[in-house]
């Protein structure tokens, strides 16, 4: 009972308890008041500091704003330069032309080309192998045509001329097709003299670098022969009993370029734009005055006067670079609708590349043969001409069986010089549509070792493989470094593949290939061309990685704004000699309207094993060096310590380039500097990444 009246506390004491807990709280509340508000204070502190600065920093960039675009736009005068020397180029070799007299049309004088076809439609009689020699010529002439058009900026092309260049085009393809046509009835007019002593039937094969033909003759119409194999090739035929028992010969022309997917078109939409100042520049610089007039009131009076001092100068300058600049903007502008037009089985264009040339596949009905007579060869020849055999016929009312017309098994060698990333696929010509289509074609299997796809076609006529234009995008890295003053080497990363270009003065070359992490040859390595020729033909050969203005539609895209991306493109191109340039992971967080990319001065030709990058973030008008790195765990915008932000890129590197960096910068060729820019806004590196 003792123990129990000991431990009872009184109602003083608890109350007393109470009390001190309560003081106690108060305290410690009040403590942690005081320390909110002294952290509150040093947070409000170290804001107005921070504020306080970056004001500052915002002054000093928008003091010097005016004199540093000044400066860029002199820079940037080697555009201009590069296109006037272009220009002279263009005019220089239709001079060298005309001086060299070898009796080889020039296809942009329209007398020219076509006194050349009327010349050639006149002549008869030509062989194969004489169409073949002649061929070189005209695929030379319409390759010139070709570049021509692609080459030359929009706003120095009339109407007229698209018109003029593109029908000699189409007039030189069909030609010339009609030629091997002609030819290939000559050729089956003999083929009872050139029969196959075993088989009775003829078979000819003519192999050229642009052409291959392969032909057979069913001579004997042996019903147990239907399998065509041509000697030392795996091109063949397994044709049914029907054909096999008739007067016919099949005809594969292969040729290694495209004449049958249509030409496309050329817009003119350009030529509104060649007379005033793109509107761009204008909004560009009506925002600069405007952030002016509001960061700086009380020097509003002056600076506005300076400001139009330089909106008046932009003026002047756009006069002169407008056009060029219009014309790289649509360069890297993405169409704002996805072609709807497609038929059932149409091959979308946009979204599939031919590749390999087209596969002419014809079964002819056997022209009368030559026979002798005393010491003459005489043949009847039809008005008519080359005839087709129709497979399967209109008619088939005669034919008992259900499948006496069969798809007929095709068997072709894939082009060597053509890389497939993933198994091609076959797609036939649909003359009435004037498209590539997949339907009427079945079990298409390929051999990548061997290069060889088999596949069964219902009806006969040309095809071609295709490929997805987009196999290797988007791309999963790139890098741009200098290899001594004028030249640099450019790498993009892919899933598939790795791909080096080098780039000199106007030229780019093709350094390597690797595929799954092995070196691959290329007939295309080591050959110096102008970009535009360059690109053209790495498409051709499956290496696809220039986005078109509907890749978009089909890739998953970094989107970033096309005029942040241009004047990134640009000003990446002016440092291009002295510093590397590489692909950021945080050029994926940062918002449309900013790139980031990692930068290293570079000085020496050989790769350095361990670059010291820093991060840059550009805007379009403001370039910054950034706190973090690539390693960082999360994304900042925050400024590297002592450093500033400037208007450009050229000026933000100026602070921490060496002397002798920024002497190679000044001394760089200007076709160099356009070429490295067109590079890049062919690739798209910023956006497809």
């Amino acid at each position: 009972m003792s123990d129990r009246k000991k431990k009872k506390v009184t109602k003083a004491e608890r109350l007393k308890q109470l009390q001190e807990e309560e003081e106690r709280r108060q305290k410690e509340e009040e403590e942690a008041r005081v320390k909110y508000e002294k952290e509150e204070m040093e947070r409000l502190e170290l804001e107005r500091i921070e504020k306080e600065k970056w004001n500052q920093l915002e002054s000093k960039d928008l003091e010097r704003r005016n004199e540093e675009l000044e400066e860029l736009s002199l820079l940037e005068r080697c555009f201009p330069e590069a296109e006037k020397l272009k220009q002279d180029t263009r005019l220089l070799s239709q001079w060298k032309h005309y001086i060299q007299c070898d009796g080889s049309p020039d296809p942009s004088i329209a007398p020219e080309i076509n006194t050349f076809i009327s010349l050639w439609k006149e002549e008869t009689n030509e062989t194969f192998e004489e169409v073949i020699a002649k061929s070189k010529l005209v695929l030379n002439l319409i390759e010139k045509l070709k570049l021509i058009l692609l080459e030359t900026p929009p706003y120095y092309l009339e109407d007229k001329n698209i018109i003029q260049y593109q029908g000699s085009v189409l007039e030189m393809q069909e030609l010339l097709h009609l030629k091997f046509n002609i030819a290939t009835e000559i050729l089956l007019r003999q083929a009872s003299t050139l029969a196959d002593l075993d088989s009775g039937n003829m078979e000819k094969v003519i192999q050229d670098e642009n052409v291959t033909l392969y032909v057979w003759a069913n001579l004997k119409k042996n019903p147990r022969y239907k399998s065509v194999r041509f000697s030392e090739t795996q091109t063949g035929f397994e044709i049914p009993r029907i054909l096999a028992t008739s007067d016919i010969a099949l005809r594969l022309l292969h040729t290694h370029y495209d004449h049958v997917t249509p030409l496309r078109p050329i817009s003119t939409s350009f030529q509104g734009h060649t007379t005033r100042i793109p509107q761009f520049v204008k909004d560009e610089v009506k925002s600069v005055e405007a952030a002016i007039s509001k960061e700086l009131p009380e020097e509003s009076k002056q600076l506005e006067n300076e400001s139009k001092s330089v909106h008046e100068e932009e003026e002047t300058k756009c006069e002169e670079q407008g056009d060029i600049e219009v014309q790289t903007l649509l360069l890297i502008e993405n169409a704002t609708e996805k072609p709807t037009f497609f038929e059932d089985n149409e091959v979308d264009l946009c979204q599939f590349t031919t590749l390999g040339g087209v596969y002419h596949l014809d079964i002819l009905e056997l022209p009368p043969q030559y026979k002798p007579m005393k010491s003459w060869m005489i043949v009847e020849i039809l008005k008519e001409g080359l005839q087709k055999y129709i497979y399967p016929p209109e008619t088939t009312e005669d034919v008992e069986t259900e499948n006496a017309f069969p798809p007929i098994k095709v068997t072709l060698e894939v082009q060597e010089n053509v890389i497939f990333f993933e198994d091609p696929m076959v797609a036939r010509w649909d003359a009435e549509g004037k498209h590539w289509q997949t339907d009427g074609i079945s079990n298409v299997s390929y051999k990548s070792e061997e290069r060889l796809i088999t596949f069964s076609l219902e009806t006969f006529g040309p095809v071609t493989l295709i490929q997805d234009t987009h196999v290797n995008m988007p791309f999963q890295s790139w890098e741009l470094r200098p290899l001594g003053v004028n030249k640099v080497l450019l790498t993009v990363t892919t899933v598939f593949t790795e791909v080096q270009i080098q780039i000199k003065e106007n030229l780019c070359m093709l350094t390597s290939i690797k595929l799954s992490d092995k070196k691959h040859s290329s007939t295309l390595e080591g050959k110096w061309m102008t970009p535009i020729s360059f690109i053209f033909a790495l498409k051709e050969t499956g290496l696809n990685i220039f986005p078109s203005g509907h890749s978009h539609f089909y890739v998953i895209i970094n989107y970033k704004d096309p005029l942040v991306e241009l004047k990134a493109y640009r000003q990446l191109a002016l440092l291009s000699s002295a510093f590397a340039f590489g692909w950021s992971k945080w050029n994926v967080v940062c918002t449309s309207k900013k790139v980031i990319v990692k930068l290293s001065e570079y000085l020496t030709e050989e790769p350095i094993q361990n670059p010291n990058w820093t991060l840059l973030m550009f805007s379009g008008n403001r370039a910054q060096r950034l706190k973090i790195n690539e390693n960082s765990e999360t994304f900042s915008e925050a400024l590297k310590e002592e450093t500033e932000f400037h208007s450009t890129l050229y000026h933000m590197v100026k602070d921490f380039a060496s002397k002798e960096a920024m002497e190679k910068i000044k001394s760089s060729n200007c076709q160099f500097i356009d070429s490295v820019c067109y590079m890049l806004l062919s690739t798209r590196l910023l956006s497809y990444s």
